[in-house]
């Protein structure tokens, strides 16, 4: 292979002088062979050779040549990335693989891989189904304390990382990868904002490098987390008065929790034994309820329950004082 600052050498000329006279984008003159868009332009050395000493220009292999000879063309990240059908951004984790880590070889300052080596690992890669990256049926071989984790530093790696390149990359699901991914920038999105208020989500999402079609929940879930972290002073302020009225046996603020990527709830425990109910649940939207269970106080899908059996509303509005809320829980 040869680089534009290898014509010029061939040429005897400086590099700048060649950019400027440009004889390599006259007619006959052999095209380049990086792929479409790359940044470093690279050109076949035989074809450059017969060019430049007036003989015939070989044509280049092409896919219908034996396939001893096609598996060893040597493929940069974009043409690597398009046999595998993902985008070029993405390859950058891809390429992690060992298999590909081997096989990596750098021609004229750019990583290729051979192409049967990416064909290999396209159709041998653990869990490889057409629709998921993972047999159907099958469950995450991350453990669920460990998804977060090991899923960032691939965003980090890559903001522009998809779903289908976690499931390769960890063995989940794609739903669990999705998720995941979702999370991650949520909260990247919230900090930024929170850091400067004056970006959007949208905006924020933008200036962290994430596509727009890949963060439209991950905005939605960006403005939920912030809302949540808005409410922590004052649940912290409930959680305090609860502790003071001695139905909770320590004193600690509920986590906010976000059942789904819109809506926001908080849980308080009230461990005390002469506690008015076992469980306390903050809505955004509905406000203070009592639960009929500790271990289990929100419903499925944080679904709202109706009134009774247990279940009672308390107070009035979504975020009562707390002296308000404590007198209507013991009334």
């Amino acid at each position: 292979m040869r680089t534009l600052a290898d014509l010029a050498a061939q040429q005897g000329m400086a590099l700048q002088t060649l950019l400027n006279r440009a004889p390599h984008k006259r007619a006959g003159h052999p095209a380049p062979v990086s792929s479409k868009g790359a940044r470093t332009l690279l050109f076949d050395g035989e074809q450059v050779d017969a060019y430049l000493t007036g003989r015939p220009v070989p044509p280049l292999r092409s896919k219908d040549d034996d396939q001893e000879h096609n598996d060893g063309d040597l493929l940069d990240r974009r043409e690597a990335a398009a046999a595998l059908g993902v985008v070029p951004d993405s390859w950058r984790v891809y390429k992690r693989a060992p298999l590909l880590t081997e096989h990596m070889t750098v021609v004229g300052g750019v990583e290729h891989w051979p192409r049967g080596i990416v064909q290999r690992y396209r159709d041998t890669r653990p869990g490889r189904t057409a629709a998921t990256g993972r047999p159907t049926g099958s469950g995450d071989q991350v453990p669920r304390d460990e998804l977060l984790p090991r899923t960032a530093p691939l965003l980090d790696a890559d903001p522009a990382v998809t779903a289908t390149a976690v499931v390769e990359q960890l063995g989940v699901t794609r739903s669990t990868a999705q998720h995941a991914l979702t999370r991650l920038r949520a909260d990247r999105i919230a900090d930024l904002v929170g850091e400067r208020p004056q970006l959007s989500p949208y905006e924020a999402a933008a200036a962290l490098g994430y596509p727009a079609a890949l963060v439209r929940r991950a905005t939605v879930r960006a403005v939920t987390v912030l809302r949540a972290r808005a409410a922590a002073p004052y649940l912290a302020d409930v959680a305090a008065a609860v502790h003071r009225a001695g139905w909770t046996t320590t004193l600690a603020a509920p986590d906010v929790q976000l059942p789904t990527d819109d809506h926001a709830v908080a849980v308080l425990v009230l461990d005390a034994e002469h506690a008015p109910a076992p469980a306390l649940v903050w809505d955004e939207g509905a406000g203070w309820r009592t639960a009929t269970s500790r271990r289990h106080p929100l419903a499925r899908g944080a679904a709202v329950p109706p009134q009774g059996d247990g279940v009672r509303y308390l107070a009035t509005g979504t975020t009562p004082p707390p002296n308000a809320l404590t007198a209507a829980l013991t009334a």
